[in-house]
C-alpha cells in the first residue's frame, strides 16, 4: 500500500432468496459507497441471495426444509455467469475493487464462496470457505485452498477468509505469507466476542481488517419461507474496520443497515511491523514451514 485508501464495508441486507433484486441493492449500494469516495467494497458473507440463518435451517435437520434449500439453490451464483458479470461491470463501473459473498451453486453443491473482483471487472479470488460451522453444514459444501491468496492492486495486497475460517490458524497463515495489507473477513457472527477475535487478527497480521457482517430481518423474508417463531432480528450486524494496532477506525455498526466507511493510512503498516511482522523478520521459515494444497 503505497497511499491512502478509502475503504467500506456494505451492511445491508439482501432481498431474501430473491437473485436479481439483491444483485440491483449491490449494484446501488456499490454506487452509493464510490459516491462517498470509496476504493474498496466488501459485502457480507453469502449476501446473495441470504445467509441461511439458523432459524430456517433447523428444519433441514428434523428431515423437513428441502424445499427451502432448494430455493436456495435455485438462486445461488453459478461462476462464471452473467452475474457474476454484472458484479464485474459495477467493480469496473466505479473503478472499485469489489467483494461480495455469495451462494455459488455448482452442479448439484452449494457453496459458500468470497468473489472478488478487480477495478478491470475481471474475477480476481473466488474462495470457497473451507469449513461450513454447525448448521452450516447442512447446506454447503466443503471448500478447497484455491482461493487461500492475495491479489496486488492499485490499493494494496487484498485477500479474505470467510467467518469462522478466520478462527483456522493455519489459513490466516497462508494469506499471511502471501502478503497482505487489507484483510477482508465477511461474517455472520453478529457475537461481540467476534471483535476479539478480528482485532487480535489485525494485531497479528499487522494489516487492516475489514468485517462485515450480516444484517436481516424475519419480516424480509418471503411468505413462502417458515420461520420458527422469535425476534425479527437475524442478523444484527456490528461491522466494523481496524487498524493494525487493532484499534477501530470505524464501527461497530449494529441493529441498522448502513455504510462503515474509513480511510486506511499506509504509515500505520510499516509502523506496526517495525516490531512484529508475520510474514517477514518475525516468519522464521528455518524453523517453521506451511504447505498450501491449492485445489483437490
Amino acid at each position: 500500500m503505497d497511499a491512502p485508501v478509502r475503504v467500506a464495508c456494505a451492511q445491508v441486507e439482501p432481498v431474501p432468496f430473491d437473485r436479481a433484486a439483491t444483485l440491483d441493492k449491490l449494484a446501488a449500494t456499490a454506487a452509493d459507497a464510490a459516491g462517498k469516495g470509496a476504493q474498496l467494497v466488501l459485502f457480507p458473507e453469502t449476501f446473495v441471495p441470504v445467509y441461511p440463518s439458523s432459524r430456517w435451517v433447523r428444519a433441514l435437520a428434523a428431515g423437513g426444509g428441502k424445499d427451502t434449500w432448494a430455493k436456495l439453490a435455485r438462486a445461488s451464483v453459478t461462476v462464471p455467469s452473467a452475474d457474476t458479470e454484472l458484479m464485474g461491470s459495477v467493480a469496473a463501473k466505479h473503478g472499485l475493487v469489489l467483494a461480495v459473498g455469495v451462494n455459488e451453486l455448482d452442479g448439484a453443491t452449494v457453496y459458500n464462496t468470497l468473489l472478488v473482483f478487480g477495478p478491470d471487472g475481471k474475477l480476481a479470488i473466488k474462495h470457497r470457505k473451507l469449513m461450513p460451522t454447525n448448521h452450516e453444514r447442512l447446506v454447503w459444501g466443503m471448500g478447497d485452498g484455491g482461493g487461500l491468496t492475495t491479489i496486488d492492486t492499485a490499493l494494496g495486497r487484498v485477500g479474505g477468509l470467510i467467518c469462522w475460517e478466520n478462527f483456522m490458524p493455519l489459513a490466516r497463515a497462508a494469506l499471511y505469507e502471501a502478503g497482505m495489507d487489507i484483510y477482508l473477513a465477511p461474517t455472520a457472527d453478529d457475537s461481540e466476542s467476534w471483535h476479539d477475535s478480528i482485532r487480535h487478527i489485525a494485531r497479528e497480521a499487522r494489516t487492516f481488517v475489514l468485517s462485515c457482517c450480516v444484517f436481516q430481518r424475519a419480516s424480509s423474508y418471503p411468505d413462502d419461507v417458515e420461520l420458527p417463531d422469535g425476534p425479527d432480528l437475524l442478523g444484527r450486524g456490528g461491522s466494523a474496520i481496524v487498524a493494525p494496532d487493532g484499534t477501530y477506525l470505524a464501527g461497530p455498526l449494529w441493529d441498522e443497515e448502513g455504510l462503515v466507511v474509513a480511510d486506511l493510512d499506509p504509515d500505520l503498516l510499516f509502523a506496526e511491523r517495525q516490531r512484529f511482522d508475520a510474514a517477514g523478520h518475525y516468519s522464521r521459515p528455518d524453523v517453521l514451514h506451511l504447505e498450501v494444497t491449492p485445489l483437490r
